[in-house]
């Protein structure tokens, strides 16, 4: 009988930009047509504020994705530059530093090296990058990847609420906007926490938690300082 295991660290990178985007489309775009509604403002104001809220919020989203990912790479970049002039000028102490790693997780003295021995041999750059500096294959970082998928999934997720502002307008609108992005983001929490192999519950409730909580208080400044009709 044949055992297969599924592992989801692949997914950590697209998914931490993806989850990350649409989550702050709802809540941000959500939270901005709570509060300009709540400021008694036109159905014109707020469906404004809300494609303003997109636009900017998709730009915003992928060019701080990009910045933070760019930087995270360069630093990858140039501690891969150090240990791969390392490896030309002392390959020997190299060597002997995995092996001492090795050692470290428990392996024999003898048996260390001679793992460090044959791995080196296949791939001297990627083994002390995966087990000396700590970068694994399948996590380096990505930034137009991770620009992409924020700005893609932020305007998923801001078109959301502000489908449901577009076609409800009038006294109706604030605790549907609000309904909808609840539910909207409690879907999102499951499907982020079925996804990276979280218990769905956790997923949901973490995030509807947070989302409540900014709708509410957006609400209340928007109460506090908007017009008098």
């Amino acid at each position: 009988m044949s055992h297969e295991e599924k592992h989801r660290s692949h997914r950590i990178g697209w998914l931490r930009a993806a989850v990350l985007g649409a989550n702050d489309g709802i809540v941000s775009n959500g939270s901005l047509i709570v509060g300009v509604a709540a400021a008694n403002a036109t159905q014109e104001s707020i469906i404004l504020a809300g494609v303003a809220g997109l636009v900017a919020g998709a730009m915003s989203m992928a060019a701080g994705e990009y910045v933070s990912v760019s930087s995270q790479s360069d630093t990858e970049k140039a501690d891969l530059a150090i240990e791969k002039k390392s490896l030309e000028d002392d390959f020997a102490y190299e060597l002997d530093e995995l092996a001492k790693i090795y050692e470290g997780r428990g392996l024999e003295p003898a048996l260390a090296g001679q793992v460090a021995e044959q791995l080196m041999a296949h791939d001297a750059l990627g083994a002390h990058a995966r087990d000396e500096i700590g970068i694994p294959e399948n996590g380096r970082a990505q930034p137009t990847v991770a620009a992409l998928s924020s700005a893609a999934t932020f305007i998923v997720g801001a078109a959301l609420p502000l489908l449901v502002a577009w076609f409800i307008p009038g006294p109706r609108q604030i605790p549907l906007v609000s309904a909808a992005a609840l539910a909207f983001l409690a879907l999102l929490g499951v499907l982020a926490a079925r996804a990276g192999g979280a218990p769905l519950l956790v997923g949901a409730a973490r995030v509807t938690f947070w989302g409540a909580l900014a709708m509410g208080l957006t609400a209340l400044v928007g109460r506090a300082f908007g017009v008098v009709a």
